[in-house]
């Protein structure tokens, strides 16, 4: 403020001495040089005047301007003080509670080093005292080891086989619970389907036999079928493929030979030739010539018949003669043919129970045993041969899948295959569906008895019921209530690996305990 205010005096100055030399200059020079001097002097005082007042003018609002600015510096000041004594009270309040934190801290810390020091101590003391149980425990060992007059391995194997008896005895108790509850659940299901399926075809059965006998009006007879040097017999053998037996049995000749077809075309033309009495070889290839052309015939009439009866439609011509084939086969004295219809019957009804393709399971049992039909021409199971030929022919794959695993030649696994199992061996097992020759059933009840026999605690065992049934008495003492189940499962699982039958076979367990006393 001072330099502008002498900054302004000087250009006073300078501005009166100006005007005064402009005067000067205005005004001639002569007597009044004087008055102009006086009147130049007088202008430089006002000027100087002018300038002082100035002067102490700019100092005035210098210094009103400077007080402002202090004032607006001071109070910009007494903010930032305020400002700072803030953040001096935040600091300290903060710098307070670190303080706080860390006493805290070092206080843990402190606590902590004494329980790891109590824990160490802890370790130590444990460690001690694990050390003299575990000499308490080998002196006790050794104590009972020569109490108990065994060692621990002994005692310990001892102890495993108690625990795994009673493990199996618990095993045994919850299987048959499970069984008995699985069981029940299930065999009301399957009861139903099998009752119904069972109920709906109640067709009456004969045992159709494809007889090797043709009997004769006489003895006599017997000459003229072998006719003169057996010109006869070896025409009807070379027409027909079938061996003649002509023995000592009265009023009967035998007729032997694999083909079925064969043979009953040489019973009939046989039995013609009987009839008519005129025998010799030219009549012979004449009869059989004829007989053959009927039997092509009802073949073909009897597998369209069967088709049309099941109601299985679009087979192969082929199929057909061979499923009318089974006309005259025979397997344990039971008609193929009717057999096989009879399982489509079956197989039909069960799949509508459970809600499968009932067409295609009729034609999977109709055509089961369509195999047997050439079994003795084509080597291999009739499962398989059968098979083969429905593929052959375009038949389905579910289809030609069924017809394999009817008798476990491979494994079943669509539900129809499943139903063919279940329905041949309904049609197979029930009463006077088959008949066994006497020494296959003989040796297979005799298999039976010996399978049952072979476990331990077993003490009698008999097959009844013609062999469908093997009961079991075993000795209450040795077995349990749950072991008796285990027998049980355990003969049903030799009788299924060892032993070929039709059906199913029951076997019961007897297990009982008799308290006798006599009152004297």
């Amino acid at each position: 403020m001072e330099i502008l205010a002498f900054i302004l005096l000087i250009i006073g100055i300078a501005a009166g001495v100006a005007v005064g030399l402009h005067l000067a200059k205005k005004r001639p020079a002569g007597p009044d040089q004087e008055l102009l001097r006086q009147e130049a002097d007088k202008i430089r005082l006002e000027a100087k005047a002018e300038a002082e007042r100035l002067k102490k003018q700019a100092l005035l609002d210098a210094k009103d301007e400077a007080f402002k600015l202090k004032q607006e510096a001071e109070a910009e000041l007494k903010e930032r003080q305020k400002s700072l004594q803030g953040l001096e009270q935040r600091l300290i309040h903060r710098e307070e509670q670190l303080d706080k934190k860390q006493a805290y801290l070092d206080k843990k810390e402190i606590e902590i080093m004494e329980k790891e020091k109590g824990v160490a101590e802890a370790r130590n003391r444990l460690k001690v005292e694990e050390e003299k149980l575990g000499q308490l425990l080998q002196e006790q060992n050794e104590k009972l080891e020569k109490i108990a007059g065994m060692t621990a391995d002994e005692a310990k194997e001892q102890l495993l086989a108690k625990v795994e008896e009673e493990a199996r005895q618990d095993a045994a108790k919850l299987l048959k619970k499970i069984e008995t509850e699985t069981r029940e659940e299930a065999a009301k299901k399957a009861q139903e389907i099998l009752a119904l399926a069972i109920s709906r075809y109640a067709g009456e059965y004969v045992a159709e036999r494809s007889v090797s006998v043709v009997p004769l009006p006489s003895d006599e007879m017997k000459g003229r079928i072998i006719g003169r040097e057996g010109r006869n017999i070896r025409a009807i053998e070379a027409a027909t493929g079938i061996d003649l037996i002509i023995d000592d049995t009265p009023e009967a000749v035998l007729l032997s030979g694999f083909n079925p077809v064969r043979r009953e075309v040489a019973r009939v033309a046989l039995e013609r030739l009987v009839a008519d009495g005129r025998i010799h070889p030219a009549r012979i290839e004449e009869v059989v010539h004829k007989v053959e052309k009927e039997i092509d015939t009802a073949i073909r009439e009897a597998g369209e018949q069967a088709t049309f009866d099941v109601g299985v439609y679009g087979v192969h011509p082929e199929l057909v003669k061979l499923l009318g084939k089974l006309k005259f086969r025979t397997s344990f004295a039971q008609n193929v043919l009717q057999h096989s219809i009879e399982v489509a019957f079956l197989c039909g009804i069960m799949a509508a129970e459970l809600g499968l393709n009932v067409k295609k399971a009729k034609r999977a049992g109709l055509l089961h045993d369509i195999g047997k039909a050439v079994d003795h021409e084509v080597e291999g199971p009739h499962a398989l041969i059968g098979a083969d030929l429905a593929k052959k022919y375009k038949e389905s794959k579910e289809v030609v899948h069924a017809i394999a695993a009817h008798h476990e030649d491979i494994k079943p696994e669509t539900p129809i295959a499943v139903l063919v199992q279940a329905a041949d061996a309904l049609s197979g097992a029930r009463p006077g569906a088959r008949r066994e020759m006497l020494e296959t059933y003989v040796r297979r009840l005799e298999d039976l008895e010996r399978i049952a026999t072979s476990l331990p605690g077993v003490q009698k065992s008999y097959a009844v019921q013609a062999g469908r049934e093997i009961r079991i008495m075993v000795d209450s003492g040795k077995v349990s209530d749950e072991e008796a189940v285990l027998i049980s499962k355990d003969v049903a699982k030799k009788i299924e690996s060892e032993l070929s039958y039709p059906g199913q076979i029951k076997v019961t367990v007897i297990r009982e305990t008799r308290a006798v006393d006599y009152a004297k």
